[in-house]
């Protein structure tokens, strides 16, 4: 198989240069950086990631990298691993419908642990960022999964990889080696512990991150790779089909960051479907969850393994599509509380979701844009029923927010956690990325110290 395709990934990345680049593309950049640090930081108080911050901490006495939300530092290996972790574990973490599943927390904390070790600038950073996401995202939308084959971790291990490559000047030749590298360390994760509630999902990832950082160091260690690892690994192993063309298609159009998706449901991106759908007939029509006899939610085929009423964690309930719809109803919401222990063992909630009947249809699809992505019927005891379509979600660059939104919800996530102040002032620091003299100064607000 032709691996032009990779020389062309490669060259782009190693092209990549801040004054180069759009207005829109450096914008968009800050703004993901700030809510993947939200999602960070709030994930980090976890109690098992807040272990994790300190194991990290101490397997690595000396380290000059965030643990974002604690007081200890770590080396890149560790900061990468625990901040990126974290970053999942509320599921608000951000995404692109385009490919790559959730780019950003594949390619940040790998590349703002090197640059604070490094003490490299904000300029640096963003290129790091930029080309980490477009790789990553491009190789992921070449990509149709095995069905059991959660895109965490998977080619997240080459957006760290081309990010960390891109901060240490590497040019197009090493670089491509290091897609090569670290497309061979891809690690092979399934849906299974996302939807049983089983933590270790949290983890893909973080060893992702690690992995990509352990990727470059190999390629300057003298480690030797295929010549076209993607096509291997993925067009073997991970995935039904790895088509490379579609990894070049318009490269050097738009950048694919300015393409992303914000969450604003505390859960997994394919309730959202049928989350904002129902945010329609709730705005349109009054009614209380005690009215509701029945809800009817009709969506994309993966939908109907998400179809557990009565999951057995806060995590198993992010990827329960009658829990969130039920959460949703007697809540107002689908924030972080419709998900948290109160809630998954609430005695309405659960009833209520016991109600909800999830169907699928094989034409919809989580990266169409031309059909709907969710129908959702509510059925009340009255014998009135509402119904409402989603196609693209809220938060979306296709059904964009605006930026202070984007803001409001970083600072609902870390203000609870640093505190007003400092959360102001990582907003205000984000803000001006680019002129940052040491990535480091971007971390101040976030540690304890």
């Amino acid at each position: 198989m032709p691996a032009d395709y990779l020389d062309r990934l490669a060259a782009f990345a190693a092209g990549t240069r801040f004054d180069a680049l759009p207005a829109s593309t450096v914008a968009a950049v800050k703004l993901v950086l700030l809510d993947t640090l939200g999602a960070i930081i709030a994930g980090g108080a976890l109690p098992e990631n807040a272990r994790l911050a300190d194991l990290a901490g101490a397997r690595s006495r000396g380290g000059r990298c965030a643990l974002l939300g604690h007081g200890a530092k770590a080396d890149p290996f560790w900061a990468a691993l625990a901040n990126a972790t974290a970053g999942v574990a509320l599921e608000m973490d951000e995404g692109n419908r385009l490919g790559g599943g959730h780019p950003a927390i594949h390619v940040i904390p790998g590349a703002l642990a090197v640059a604070e070790e490094r003490g490299l600038d904000g300029r640096r950073l963003i290129e790091g960022i930029v080309a980490g996401y477009e790789i990553g995202s491009r190789l992921g939308g070449a990509t149709t999964p095995r069905a059991n084959v959660h895109s965490h971790g998977t080619w997240g291990t080459i957006s760290t990889a081309v990010a960390v490559a891109r901060l240490g000047d590497l040019d197009a030749a090493a670089l491509r080696e290091v897609i090569n590298l670290a497309a061979s360390m891809s690690p092979a994760n399934t849906w299974t512990p996302a939807l049983e509630g089983a933590t270790i999902r949290n983890l893909y990832p973080g060893r992702s991150g690690f992995q990509g950082i352990l990727a470059v160091d190999l390629h300057r260690a003298g480690f030797t790779a295929l010549r076209d690892a993607p096509s291997d690994v993925y067009g073997t192993i991970l995935a039904e089909r790895f088509t490379p063309a579609l990894a070049v298609e318009d490269l050097g159009e738009r950048y694919r960051i300015e393409d992303n998706y914000f969450k604003f449901h505390a859960c997994c991106r394919y309730n959202h479907y049928a989350l904002d759908a129902l945010a329609d007939v709730r705005r349109e029509h009054a009614f209380s969850p005690d009215d509701v006899a029945a809800v009817q939610v009709l969506t994309i085929p993966f939908g109907l393994r998400m179809a557990e009423p009565n999951p057995p964690s806060m995590l198993a309930a992010k990827f329960s599509i009658p829990h969130a719809v039920a959460a949703s109803l007697v809540l107002g919401h689908a924030g972080l509380a419709a998900f948290e222990p109160a809630a998954v063992g609430d005695p309405r909630i659960r009833d209520l979701a016991r109600r909800v009947l999830v169907e699928a249809d094989a034409e919809m699809g989580p990266r169409r844009t031309d059909y709907p992505t969710a129908r959702v019927r509510v059925l009340l005891r009255d014998g009135r029923a509402f119904d409402a379509t989603t196609t693209i979600v809220r938060g979306d660059a296709l059904n964009p927010v605006s930026a202070d939104l984007v803001v409001e919800k970083f600072l609902s996530l870390a203000a609870p956690v640093i505190g007003d102040e400092r959360a102001h002032q990582a907003v205000d620091l984000v803000n001006k990325t680019e002129t940052a003299e040491n990535a480091r100064d971007l971390t101040a607000p976030f540690t304890n110290r």
